[in-house]
């Protein structure tokens, strides 16, 4: 057993005891979050517990490194609200899969880097509206249904949720000051339990809400059209959630690395939360990525090594075939006030400091992301929407920095050296540049500085070389780069670029 142990643990040391309390904390403080990000997505809480044992028992044994734990987070899960209200369950499955096969080929291509790309102002907007989604979601905690119309509660209902989420958050703030060797979470929610129990208090439970009692994940394919129309629907939703999972996951990987001293494997990582959410797609789970509070827990207990992951992975199996009755009778305050504390620990307070540093075009895409994410509940479109706003805004803020430095040599040669990127959005200020009519008969352009990037840009120096030509004037391009003349060759065919070269100057490559 213990070659067995260790051989997922690559070998290590492994301190069991450490181990197993470590995974049974992790256990213990997943369920109540997996609840309720599942009931905040309307999905059923049994499609929450089934994705944080899929995502914790594959992502333990084969994921990027040891200590990290995975399982399903709300910041995947949110993304899917929107998917899950206009198209239902079915489509959400077929979207978690197909972002869990994006992961997987990003992992297999060693593609990580690319995650890069979403803007910190987008990140700050999605975080910041994703704390804002999950607070608002507990306001519906204090209503309850009357029929068919959805009422506040009042009376002692109302003055009893209200004192019961009002302890349990107490318990999460004070509880750490006396010891952090238990989660403070897990404290309040088994305080707020046993009094709920004791006194025999009436109030919301999660058996109210939805059955967690349960077989093993059951397999099934998403009952959907395989269409190109359906591809349309679940794609966007599986670009985000996969990218938003990714970013998590490997800033979180990052995170263990500088706590242990050590170095996971960012590739592999993703491979193994791919084929995680691939599975959740085709087991009733409903996603997730690595966990940062789940694995800060597992970490302060003590675990260095797999087997903690695996334990809390087979602690939730557990509980779904065999303690459901008791974790049914945990009350809704106490999840409420738990994750009205997630919400406040998501939320990025550091990015109103950064609104002082921050340039203007950054403040508006983070106030952008997080009013859309805010109003239309949709993650997916407000990231997109936010990385196409600071793409405009790098274009628009490149195109500017375009400039040329002019001068007339002792042979009458008029030169024009070049400094910025030539591409689409700085074409029309390139080609303002240059006096035709006024110019001597001789042109040198000079790329030293500057460089050729897209087809717009070389429609453009052809524009330039055409004017001249119908003057009778001859232009030399001069210091172009390989790739520069690279392109240039490739254009010939669509084309017509005048002059690449001139005895005269010779095309050299800047390195």
């Amino acid at each position: 057993m213990k070659k067995i142990l260790n051989l997922f643990d690559f070998k290590q040391k492994v301190n069991y005891k450490n181990e197993i309390l470590a995974g049974l904390t992790v256990a213990m403080t997943m369920i109540p979050e997996s609840l309720s990000f599942a009931l905040l997505a309307e999905l059923p809480a049994l499609v929450g517990l089934y994705g944080a044992f899929i995502m914790g028992i594959i992502t333990a044994i084969f994921g990027g490194r040891p200590g990290l734990i995975s399982g399903a987070a709300g910041a995947t899960v949110v993304v899917l609200i929107a998917l899950m209200k206009s198209h239902g369950i079915e489509y959400v499955f077929a979207a978690v899969a197909l972002a869990g096969i994006i992961q997987l080929f990003v992992g297999i291509f060693k593609l990580g880097k690319f995650i890069r790309l979403v803007p910190q102002p987008v990140m700050y907007g999605f975080v910041n509206g994703l704390a804002v989604i999950i607070f608002m979601a507990q306001i519906e905690q204090f209503k309850h249904k009357v029929g068919d119309v959805t009422v506040w509660l009042s009376g002692s209902p109302m003055l009893i949720m209200i004192a019961l989420v009002a302890l349990t958050i107490a318990i999460i703030v004070i509880f750490p000051k006396i010891t952090k060797a238990v989660p403070s979470s897990l404290v309040a929610i088994i305080v707020v339990f046993a009094l709920v129990l004791l006194f025999n208090i009436d109030t919301k439970q999660v058996k109210d809400l939805s059955s967690i009692s349960g077989s093993l994940p059951p397999f099934h394919i998403p009952d959907i059209p395989f269409t190109l129309e359906t591809l349309k629907i679940i794609l966007p939703y599986g670009l985000i959630m996969a990218a938003v999972g990714l970013t998590e996951g490997l800033l979180t990987l990052n995170l263990v690395d500088e706590i242990t001293k050590t170095k996971g494997n960012s590739n592999r990582e993703c491979v193994a939360q791919g084929a995680a959410n691939i599975a959740n797609g085709f087991f009733y789970g409903m996603g997730g990525c690595p966990m940062l509070a789940q694995t800060l827990v597992n970490l302060s207990a003590g675990s260095r090594a797999r087997l903690s992951g695996i334990i809390a992975a087979l602690t939730i199996l557990f509980i779904i075939l065999f303690a459901a009755p008791v974790i049914e009778l945990i009350p809704m305050a106490a999840l409420t006030g738990v994750m009205i504390m997630v919400a406040v620990g998501t939320f990025e307070w550091a990015s109103f400091k950064a609104l002082t540093k921050m340039p203007k075009q950054d403040i508006f895409v983070m106030i952008v992301v997080t009013i859309v994410t805010i109003v239309m509940h949709n993650l997916a479109l407000a990231v997109l929407i936010g990385v196409i706003i600071s793409a405009l805004v790098f274009a628009w803020e490149s195109a500017k920095r375009i400039r040329a430095r002019k001068y007339i040599d002792d042979n009458g040669t008029k030169h024009y050296e070049l400094y910025g990127p030539l591409f689409f959005g700085s074409t029309t200020t390139f080609i303002d540049k240059f006096d035709v009519e006024n110019d001597p008969d001789e042109i040198v352009i000079d790329f030293t500085e500057s460089r050729i990037t897209d087809m717009s840009a070389i429609e453009a120096v052809n524009k330039v070389t055409e004017k001249y030509k119908k003057e009778g004037k001859k232009v030399h391009l001069k210091h172009l780069s390989a790739d520069c003349v690279r392109l240039l060759n490739k254009a010939n065919a669509i084309i017509d670029v005048n002059i690449i070269e001139d005895p005269t100057y010779k095309v050299i490559s800047n390195k």
